[in-house]
């Protein structure tokens, strides 16, 4: 398992919404949002900056997007953020699905 997974165990027990080989998703411990989820590559970069454009999780983290937004559906309005710099709170990049569930 890759380091930003294994930090990600030993803090918070974590209901996988989404897992693949590259990508966990799960719902953000202190939402903001009425729905927020959090989408981990399972490869460990410090920030967005690190991360090679050819990096095997781009697809996988496209999709379970994808999913989610379906699965959860977020249709009518969502987000997909990702912090960096000193808006970044944790030194692993990680992206942020928001929204809210459609009426």
């Amino acid at each position: 398992m890759a380091t930003a997974v294994r930090h990600l165990h030993r803090l918070l027990p974590v209901q996988r919404l989404y897992e693949s080989d590259h990508v966990l998703a799960f719902a953000h411990p202190q939402p903001s949002y009425p729905i927020h989820i959090l989408l981990v590559p399972k490869q460990a970069y410090a920030s967005l900056l690190d991360i090679p454009p050819t990096a095997a999780f781009w697809p996988d983290l496209l999709h379970a997007s994808q999913q989610l937004v379906a699965q959860l559906q977020l249709g009518a309005g969502y987000r997909l953020i990702v912090n960096g710099g000193r808006f970044q709170d944790v030194p692993v990049v990680h992206f942020h699905l928001v929204g809210e569930p459609e009426p």
